[in-house]
């Protein structure tokens, strides 16, 4: 109780919010424009999934980003690549909104994630500078409980945009958060990577350490895990659209409302993380959040096959996968980041550039399956967080052998 107490004080709740505004740029990103999907599908006279193709274009920007991020912010500290980053940001999401095509629209879209993604990467890294692995289990948690309120708000607010405004509207709302982050972390943001434990890196050493943070069990377990389960979210974002409003036959501000209650399970289960702190360990709240996306994905998967599954049931499913991701994903993050000291900035590049990269994956096989969009879903979700249920396991076995050792 004391070591929690101690770890409570190591950090404020401003300080919690001002890194959950800096990580939902990512999904503030996503989020806010997938109502206008048919609508943008419409102006640019292709097909819905056409457009839904700057959501995997986004997810190799942040892919990219982050591994460009980590290792600067290690050599340079967190603060500079702050400005750099989201002042890329804001010129993309200009770029979007001036775009009259869509591969002009998934080219500003890959900028934008170059530009966005530095918000998660020094979050995390600055979370651990600061913090040890429960502290830093707990910050996770609060910082997914403020930023779970992106997705939740996101699509409903840009449905509302929609009844007044086009679709760029979304893009200048998005330019204008970059604006108000870019003068938080001005005035606000302390540096957290004081010079003397910077590491001074050449291009060579970079690559050195990717491939030693790569080999370190201690990393590289977890964060399959983490990734594996958190690749079954970027399967339902970029599913969502064409489940709703295409199979479903949702209106958009249905549709935001349906994308919104599945996000709101992740801060329940963030919520329910943190207070289970005391009685659970990092592992078994990891394999507890593994093993409720693993049955919603099933059920996701049977609602599939059935000719006309009720919206309900579908909804159930997809709660469970979506909500699971507050348990698994903060302790994958924790457990993963626990040894990596002051290379923390690489090793948060390289689980986030991992994550995105499974979601970029998961977007781009979407495309080739042929049956309806809720079967292909849930093809993905179960592949997804078996395979991750499985690196849990892994994680587990690892675990009992150092503490056997």
């Amino acid at each position: 109780m004391q070591a929690e107490q101690s770890n409570q004080r190591q950090y404020s709740t401003a300080w919690i919010l001002l890194l959950a505004l800096l990580t939902a740029l990512g999904p503030l990103s996503i989020d806010m424009y997938l109502p206008a999907l048919p609508q943008m599908a419409d102006e640019f006279g292709v097909s819905t999934q056409m457009i839904a193709n700057t959501l995997p274009a986004y997810f190799l920007g942040l892919a990219i980003g982050q591994l460009i991020y980590g290792p600067v912010s290690d050599r340079i500290g967190r603060k500079p690549p702050l400005y750099f980053g989201l002042s890329l940001y804001v010129i993309a999401s200009l770029a979007c909104v001036l775009t009259t095509n869509e591969w002009a629209l998934i080219a500003a879209r890959i900028f934008q994630a170059l530009g966005g993604c530095v918000g998660v990467v020094i979050a995390r890294a600055a979370i651990r500078d600061r913090l040890d692995m429960q502290g830093s289990a707990q910050a996770f948690s609060s910082m997914m409980i403020v930023m779970g309120l992106a997705p939740v708000l996101a699509p409903m607010f840009g449905a509302w945009v929609l009844t007044f405004f086009p679709w760029q509207a979304i893009f200048l709302t998005l330019a204008t958060v970059g604006i108000i982050c870019w003068f938080c972390v001005h005035f606000f943001f302390k540096e957290s990577l004081p010079v003397e434990r910077r590491l001074k890196l050449s291009t060579y050493q970079v690559t050195t350490l990717y491939a030693a943070i790569l080999k370190d069990d201690s990393f590289r377990v977890p964060m399959f895990a983490g990734c594996l389960t958190g690749a079954a979210l970027f399967c339902y974002i970029s599913s969502a659209s064409a489940v709703f409003m295409g199979q479903y036959g949702l209106s958009q501000q249905q549709f935001s409302y349906a994308f919104a209650f599945n996000a709101a399970g992740i801060m329940l289960m963030s919520s329910i993380n943190k207070h289970l702190n005391t009685r659970m360990g990092i592992f078994q709240r990891l394999r507890l959040g593994g093993s409720i996306q693993c049955f919603g994905a099933l059920a996701v998967f049977g609602t599939g096959l059935m000719a006309d599954a009720p919206l309900w049931l579908l909804m159930s499913g997809l709660f469970f996968v979506v909500s699971g991701i507050g348990l698994t994903g903060p302790n994958a993050m924790a457990l993963a980041m626990s040894q990596q000291g002051a290379r923390a900035g690489t090793a948060s590049a390289i689980m986030g550039s991992m994550q995105f990269a499974c979601g970029l994956l998961g977007g781009v096989i979407l495309n080739f399956l042929v049956w309806k969009a809720s079967l292909n879903m849930g093809i993905m979700m179960v592949l997804f967080t078996s395979a991750g249920l499985f690196a849990i396991l892994k994680v587990g076995k690892q675990l009992k052998h150092s503490i056997s050792a």
